[in-house]
Formats: structure tokens, sequence, C-alpha cells
């Protein structure tokens, strides 16, 4: 099988039927990059139909990063207990706000070294941080990329991280940035590994 081909032929079908979706993913649309930053990292195995709202809501009594950083735990908690693993995203998230005004004069990071070497902060993340702040040529392998990718047949890995370097000798740079949003609302309508239900979705 030639994979950059059969990558193609998937892709154009997935951008066809996805291309237009207007649903919001978690780090997506928000007016600061320190709020891309941060809902992305509450994002991580939290629904985006859960993180969007709460982010919204926390946003609006912190406006400003210097006010998240600033902000007892306790209250940073209190605002964000409705996502997943809560606690530890709010220490890590209060900590990167810290370093941020701290190291970085206010402003997100546009290299992997510096984004991964804050607080809740992995190769995903600062992957989709490059892509949708800094409009840098990244994949962003979440769970759904990961299982697409491997189901496909596109590559054979155990690890995002792997998939990843995978997909980045078969996909043209051009294509790198779209990658991710199309396959997770791919992945979000078709669960599991069934490969004939996952290449039928993209029929209909």
């Amino acid at each position: 099988m030639n994979k950059k081909k059969y990558f193609l032929k998937i892709f154009r079908k997935a951008k066809k039927k996805y291309g237009n979706y207007k649903k919001r993913l978690a780090g997506e649309r928000w007016r600061y990059d320190w709020q891309t930053l941060i809902a992305t990292i509450y994002s991580a195995q939290s629904r985006d139909e859960t993180t969007i709202p709460v982010m919204k809501a926390a946003y609006k009594k912190l406006p400003t990063l210097k006010k998240f950083a600033s902000t007892p735990l306790s209250k940073i908690m209190s605002l964000t207990k409705k996502t997943n693993y809560y606690i530890t995203k709010s220490k890590n998230s209060k900590a990167a706000a810290q370093i941020l005004l701290d190291k970085f004069n206010g402003k997100v990071p546009d290299t992997i070294e510096n984004l991964i070497s804050l607080p809740g902060v992995g190769r995903k993340t600062a992957n989709l941080i490059l892509s949708e702040i800094h409009k840098k040529d990244t994949i962003t392998v979440d769970t759904h990329v990961h299982r697409i990718s491997n189901v496909l047949g596109l590559v054979r890995t155990n690890t995002p991280n792997e998939t990843e370097l995978a997909l980045k000798k078969i996909i043209l740079r051009k294509y790198w940035s779209q990658v991710n949003r199309l396959f997770v609302l791919w992945g979000k309508e078709v669960s599991g590994r069934d490969k004939k239900k996952l290449l039928m979705a993209l029929e209909k």
C-alpha cells in the first residue's frame, strides 16, 4: 500500500465531510493566546462540550493572565471542578500562568521545547498551540488521531508520540495542521476500532 496516496484519499474525504463543520473544539477561538493554552490543558481527557463552557465562565472571573496566576488555587479549582482531573489541571494551569509571566514576559512560547517545559503541557498540547496560535506546521496527535491512524493502517504505533513521527513521514507538510481537527470530528462521530464503520462514516 502506498501510504502517502492512501492518506490523501482519506484526507480528501474527511475534509469534504468535516471541513465545513462549525463545531468548536476546546483549543479553538479564544480571545487571548494564554486562554488557548490553559483551555487546552483542561481539555485533556475531558469533553470539549464540558471544557468550553467551564473555561468561558472561568475567564469571566479571571479575565487576565495576571489575575489567573495570582488567584488562590482553591478558587481556580472551584471554577473548573466540572472538568475531569480538575485538581491536577488547576495546579498545572496556575503554575504555567506564573511561568508565562516570570519567564516568557506573559507570552505563550513558540517552540516545542519551551512549551513542554510548562506544567501540564505534553507534545499533543504543545503541537496544538504551535498550530493554533503560532500558525506553524505541526501534527497534533490526540486519542482520536492515534486511534484512527492505526485502525486505517496508516501507522503501526503504540503511543501518540510515535504516531506523530510516523505520520510526518507520509503526510505532506501543508496538510499537517489540518489533520487534528478533521480526525477529531471524525473520531467523535465514530468510536471504536471498526475500520469499516470509520470509512462508511466518510461516505454519508
